[in-house]
């Protein structure tokens, strides 16, 4: 199993934040620090503040070397597509290609109204975003490419540059129903699910399986992980410490104990299949979280 960091941005994380999480997980070995999309905080307090999610990602590619750097995820709603694949190959060639475009539907309308995007039902955001996919994959690919559809129009476009990394790695969120697991077999290269329990990673797993095997592609090719909460501690008093700032319920919902707890948790989803696990940091200034991470859950899997 390979371990990511996610951070909540729009939980009013600065730029210092910024910057010393990404040393802290450049430091200690993880592989990649995730960020959402979101301009507004959805934990009760709507306002928090946040730094776009793509500035944000162009802005430490330039001041990190091995860090790989993604969103989980950006909104169809947010951008235009071509747009979108214009910021993900600006931060590819910043970063010498450690870049990873996590996109899904949208969900948060709280946001969309404050800020003014739209948000029509998710019949419609799914329609979207497999429009923007398309966009994107035929931006990123070799010559000119059009399309046409409903939401989105592009006629001859051969975007230049291209993405440092080829193919470039877009990742797809979702809880893998029927028409995402389809458009994750054509056009994602890893599928993620969130809060998933084992039993529905198991089970989703098997459906991305079944959507692979419908399109002729081989399944080993399309990698699955998971986003879940991270509450971690030695014992149990720096345990109810930290859980008595994060969410209530975290101690039941979250991936949620001592490192051997951790471990023993997260042996449950790796059997379930899952090769890559987000973790979500909500404590961004605590910064022992991180420590005790890498020094006693990741080399278990190592």
């Amino acid at each position: 199993m390979r371990f990511a960091i996610m951070i909540e941005g729009q939980q009013g994380v600065t730029w210092d934040d910024w910057l010393s999480l990404a040393r802290d997980c450049e430091r200690l070995g993880f592989e990649t620090l995730f960020r959402s999309d979101h301009y507004s905080n959805d934990f009760g307090a709507p306002f928090l503040g946040s730094l776009d999610a793509w500035g944000t990602i162009c802005a430490l590619a330039a001041v990190t070397d091995r860090l790989r750097l993604g969103t989980l995820v950006s909104p169809a709603t947010f951008r235009h597509p071509s747009n979108l694949a214009k910021l993900v190959v600006t931060a590819d060639h910043v970063s010498g290609g450690r870049i990873e475009l996590g996109i899904g539907t949208g969900w948060m309308e709280l946001e969309h109204r404050a800020y003014g995007f739209p948000f029509p039902p998710l019949r419609e955001r799914m329609d979207r975003l497999a429009e923007q996919l398309e966009v994107i994959a035929g931006s990123f690919g070799p010559g000119p490419f059009s399309f046409a559809g409903e939401y989105y129009a592009v006629e001859g476009l051969d975007a230049q540059p291209k993405p440092v990394q080829q193919p470039f790695p877009i990742v797809m969120g979702g809880a893998a129903a029927p028409r995402g697991a389809a458009l994750a077999a054509r056009f994602a290269a890893e599928y993620n699910v969130v809060f998933a329990t084992p039993e529905d990673a198991r089970a989703a797993r098997e459906r991305l399986v079944r959507a692979c095997e419908d399109r002729g592609r081989d399944p080993g090719t399309l990698h699955f992980s998971l986003m879940h909460g991270l509450l971690l501690g030695r014992d149990e008093a720096e345990l109810e410490r930290r859980a008595a700032q994060l969410p209530p319920g975290a101690r039941k919902t979250f991936v949620a104990g001592t490192p051997e707890q951790v471990v023993a948790r997260l042996r449950e989803y790796e059997a379930a299949g899952v090769e890559r696990v987000m973790l979500q940091h909500l404590l961004v200034r605590d910064r022992d979280v991180l420590e005790l991470l890498a020094a006693e859950v990741v080399p278990a899997f190592a």
